[in-house]
């Protein structure tokens, strides 16, 4: 069954098919969430996103297009998230506080490939996810962006050539 009806069906009330979307998607959304942030938060933010995701899918106008919406949906959450901690993190800084780093984040070894995409700029790294691990095209990418096509294709462009440079500052060859 295609999400396009399962979408329709779920705006016709059919719990059945809001958890076959549910089951569908899940694991896609918490792993780009948990790409863009660390565990704890992308729990945290799934669920923020799921939640949106109930209140807003009677409103779909297109069901077809219902991963763009709701990849649309998490990137604007994370991006809320990201604000939130930014703003708190710049208060401290001026209050003259130092932020509490997670020692326990701290002392987690990570693959050199999710440390690497860690280290990239939020807009390269958020398109990284949603071309290669999502699998989104690049149309789809500029719309949960809302950029355009030709700004998505050189985020594409610099955030390889930065994942690159980075693996290879760490011994890795291409």
């Amino acid at each position: 069954m295609t999400d396009e009806l399962l979408v329709v069906r779920a705006q016709l009330g059919e719990r059945a098919a809001w958890a076959e979307l549910v089951a569908r998607w899940r694991v896609p959304v918490w792993t780009y969430v948990r790409r863009m942030l660390d565990a704890e938060r992308a729990d945290d933010v799934t669920q923020e996103i799921w939640l949106a995701v109930v209140r807003g899918l009677p409103r779909l106008r297109e069901p077809g297009r219902f991963a763009p919406w709701l990849f649309t949906i998490a990137r604007r959450s994370v991006t809320d998230r990201l604000r939130g901690e930014y703003a708190r993190a710049d208060e401290h800084a001026a209050a003259g506080e130092l932020p509490i780093e997670d020692p326990v984040e701290a002392m987690v070894d990570r693959a050199e490939l999710i440390a690497a995409l860690a280290g990239l700029p939020v807009l390269e790294r958020e398109i990284l996810v949603l071309f290669y691990l999502e699998d989104l095209s690049v149309g789809e990418c500029a719309q949960i962006c809302l950029v355009p096509v030709g700004t998505v294709k050189s985020r594409l462009n610099r955030a390889r050539r930065m994942l690159r440079e980075h693996l290879e500052e760490r011994g890795y060859r291409a």
